[in-house]
């Protein structure tokens, strides 16, 4: 069995990766719900009453969980990463909060960082040499995922939620390779941002490769084999 074929035909495992990586990329970016917050709004737990929270947050709960459900979409038909893609993830994220299309059109900087990402007028080249070196690039998985998530961090092309869709472009990679998909939790957030701020390549890589393997220590629990 396959790591997305587990994923799709584990109900319980499901719930728990799609609930844990939305609450934990959208803490990572501010976000104040908790996970059982997090976990009712995605699952229509109506027994849990949600009071105080603002309607984005409610808004980014939901678009998360429909992006990573389109990644699993496309992962059925074993696509490479495409512009396409990209694309697609980030509108879905920002549904009915900033209904942006496409690359972003304005110069935007990063809360916390020195480095500023490039002008508008350059990211439609810059992404078209991403993909094809993405694509075309052979080297250890970790390794690769590694540099393009930093790089795709550096080039930031979209207006709003370049983290969320960087996080699940990289489990989209791992899985389509039949590798298990990686949480970085908001209690890492300041290791994952000293990552990307050190253009660390290969502490990054160590690192997604010691969340992989401890994934796949839960799939376990949940009933996961590789026969």
């Amino acid at each position: 069995m396959t790591i997305l074929e587990f994923i799709l035909n584990n109900k319980e495992y499901l719930e728990d990766l799609i609930t844990r990586s939305t609450y934990h990329s959208n803490a990572i970016e501010g976000s104040t719900l908790t996970f059982a917050e997090t976990y009712a709004i995605l699952y229509n737990d109506n027994s849990f009453k949600i009071e105080g929270k603002e309607p984005r947050e409610i808004y980014e709960a939901i678009n998360h969980k429909k992006a990573l459900e389109l990644v699993f979409e496309n992962l059925k038909n074993n696509e490479e990463l495409s512009e396409r893609l990209i694309k697609q993830i980030n509108e879905t994220i920002n549904k009915d909060i900033k209904d942006t299309e496409g690359y972003r059109k304005i110069q935007v900087f990063i809360r916390g960082s020195e480095h500023i990402p490039p002008e508008p007028q350059k990211i439609p080249n810059l992404m078209m040499y991403y993909i094809n070196n993405y694509n075309n690039d052979n080297q250890d998985i970790f390794c690769k995922i590694a540099k393009y998530h930093i790089e795709f961090e550096k080039i930031h092309p979209f207006e709003d939620g370049n983290g969320r869709t960087g996080r699940l472009l990289m489990n989209y990679e791992l899985i389509k390779n039949n590798l298990p998909p990686v949480v970085i939790t908001k209690e890492d957030r300041i290791n994952y941002f000293e990552h990307l701020r050190k253009n660390d390549n290969t502490g990054f890589a160590e690192w997604l490769k010691e969340l992989s393997a401890n994934e796949k220590e839960r799939m376990i629990k949940f009933g996961y084999t590789e026969e």
